[in-house]
């Protein structure tokens, strides 16, 4: 199996593993979170932050998962974009995450994060351009 091949099983087994904690952080919010609204620890936008958070990092879990399958065809390009997509995700939620539920302000980290995750994206459609043919 030559290196491309190989190699994609790293994205689409952190594509798993960031699918699974938006499982995870969705049925959180959905309970646990819920609650700490209704008793007033939480105020309304903490949870829309979690929320939209949750939803980048299910949608990127999937990109990740796609890119892994797509490294064989779009080569570095494809893996370069894998490697945006899973440090935008991780910094973008961290951010999030860190904000509405425990309070910490790292007012870079999130805007950092989606600004990785869209160069992740051009990098992938150049891969379709550029990629090996």
């Amino acid at each position: 199996m030559d290196r491309y091949n190989e190699s994609g099983r790293l994205w689409i087994g952190l594509g798993a593993v960031l699918g699974l904690g938006a499982v995870a952080m969705a049925a959180a919010a959905a309970h646990a979170l819920a609650g700490r609204l209704e008793a007033g620890r939480l105020e309304a936008g903490q949870l829309a932050a979690v929320r939209g958070a949750v939803d980048i990092q299910a949608w990127h879990a999937l990109a990740l998962l796609f890119a892994g399958l797509w490294v064989p065809r779009g080569g570095m390009l494809a893996h370069a974009a894998a490697a945006c997509f899973a440090a935008g995700v991780i910094l973008f939620c961290a951010g999030v995450y860190a904000g509405a539920l425990g309070g910490l302000r790292l007012p870079l980290v999130a805007p950092a994060g989606g600004t990785v995750m869209v160069l992740g994206w051009a990098l992938l459609a150049a891969s379709s351009v550029f990629g090996r043919r």
